[in-house]
């Protein structure tokens, strides 16, 4: 079997490097061929982005530009409706019907998936690796709970050797950003420099996409 492919999905309003670096840690821990960075277009459990769905694909191009395993991947944005995560795995799965898929998720983003449409059928089509966040720890009771329980591990081979089923949780380098305080830091006329690659400092800069809103 190829070496999984890790799937990296958000809104990525903007991407920044704390996306960047826990990507950069799964991607050499589990020994991904590469991972893809799927930039949500209509993402059901947020309101709607800050920046134009095209203009926040430019920032991750621009930010992945130069590490040749990170590939952006668009399938959501042409996807018309809402962005449910079952229905880009399904579609992945179909072009791998034999790969080891790794879905990538903050652990934040992993408690709520009990929230998702359909995800329970998530952990048939890939993996579930879990970027270990300070100050969270993996659910032990309720739906989750009992889906650890099951399909748990702490053993890397175990992602290698099936496409899909396994829950694997992992320390990573956690770097205090996030996209809603850039963009409050852009409302205070503060600049992003070394928050985000300058590249992506470049777009947000001549955009003016999260500037504040003249009276």
């Amino acid at each position: 079997m190829s070496e999984p492919i890790g799937l990296f999905g958000g809104t990525f309003d903007p991407i920044h490097y704390g996306h960047l670096r826990t990507a950069f840690e799964l991607w050499q821990l589990l020994r991904l061929e590469q991972v893809r960075f799927l930039p949500a277009g209509n993402p059901p459990h947020r309101e709607s982005s800050l920046a134009p769905a095209g203009l926040r694909l430019s920032m991750v191009r621009a930010a992945v530009a130069g590490q040749a395993a990170f590939v952006v991947d668009d399938r959501e944005m042409r996807r018309s409706g809402a962005s449910y995560t079952v229905d880009t795995l399904l579609d992945v799965r179909r072009e791998y019907p034999e790969r080891s898929l790794c879905l990538l998720l903050g652990m934040d983003a992993f408690l709520g998936v009990p929230h998702w449409h359909r995800w329970r059928e998530i952990f048939d089509l890939a993996h579930v690796v879990v970027a270990h966040r300070p100050g969270w720890k993996a659910p032990i009771t309720g739906p989750l709970g009992e889906v650890m329980v099951d399909r748990g591990t702490g053993n890397l081979r175990e992602l290698h050797a099936a496409p899909a089923g396994r829950i694997f949780v992992h320390a990573v380098t956690q770097l205090e950003i996030s996209s809603t305080d850039l963009r409050a830091l852009i409302q205070a006329n503060r600049d992003l420099r070394y928050l985000v690659p300058e590249a992506v400092r470049e777009l947000i800069i001549t955009s003016g996409c999260y500037a504040r809103p003249q009276r």
